[in-house]
């Protein structure tokens, strides 16, 4: 056990070395601002292609609405893509993708303009199977970070806080147990900064193929990014619905959010 968590810890200390840079600009960028939501827009999008459909997004969508009424920021839903056509897109300061699956844009107009929406600042949360959208786009897949390969079936697992600074991590236990099923992502952007992993370390953790070892025992579930000149924030986390009234998985959005405000 002692020389699986020294390694364990070798694998993290890694990463953290290799991401030490962008950690610096993605963490420590708030100076002496306090972080808050008050006023702004938010755009929570649910559309679904041809595919499966999860049982959750009534669910993150009242978590989303409950949070705007707390945190003093207007929220609009909507499954319709064709808003992203429209420059109505541009009052929003926040546009989540939550458990949006496969094919989600149905014309060219409604790609070129979540792309003018990114490139003029804006941000973009991804939650769960976001990860899974647009999976033939190359521009959707580096924007967010990465797509979805694959997952090992629904099983409790531990997830480890890599960055303690930032605003989605921030006051989380460093080794939160969990839930949900473990995402393995491929085509991953190397920019992004990783704030949490999934650790499937543990003999009893199963799986019916071989796990990557590209990161040891552990794999990138939660991360941040800028590009294009938007900020992007992602996590993997959230298959199960009760999750979405989780108040550890409540804090651990709402930081996001936070951080993608700024």
């Amino acid at each position: 056990m002692r020389i699986e968590m020294l390694t364990l810890r070798k694998e993290i200390g890694i990463i953290l070395f290799l991401l030490l840079p962008i950690n610096i600009l993605l963490s420590q960028n708030i100076g002496n601002r306090t972080p808050t939501l008050k006023g702004k827009k938010v755009l929570v999008f649910t559309k679904n292609g041809i595919g499966y459909v999860h049982d959750n997004i009534q669910k993150s969508v009242d978590m989303f609405l409950k949070l705007g009424k707390s945190e003093h920021f207007s929220v609009d839903t909507t499954s319709n893509s064709t808003l992203f056509s429209s420059p109505a897109l541009g009052k929003y300061d926040i546009i989540v993708f939550s458990n949006t699956n496969n094919q989600v844009f149905e014309t060219q107009e409604e790609r070129d303009g979540l792309v003018r929406y990114v490139r003029s600042g804006k941000s973009i949360m991804g939650v769960h199977m976001a990860g899974g959208t647009e999976r033939k786009w190359e521009w959707f897949k580096q924007m967010l970070g990465g797509t979805f390969a694959f997952h090992p079936p629904f099983q409790k697992f531990p997830v480890l806080v890599v960055d303690s600074v930032h605003l989605s991590t921030s006051g989380m236990p460093s080794r939160w147990f969990v839930n949900d099923e473990l995402y393995v992502m491929k085509e991953l952007n190397p920019t992004i900064h990783v704030l949490m992993v999934s650790d499937f370390s543990s003999p009893e953790f199963k799986a019916p193929v071989p796990m990557p070892n590209t990161f040891g025992n552990v794999f990138p579930c939660v991360w941040c990014n800028t590009f294009e000149g938007g900020r992007q924030w992602y996590t993997s986390l959230g298959h199960d619905k009760n999750c979405y009234t989780d108040p550890l998985y409540v804090r651990h959005i709402l930081g996001g959010l936070k951080w993608l405000a700024f």
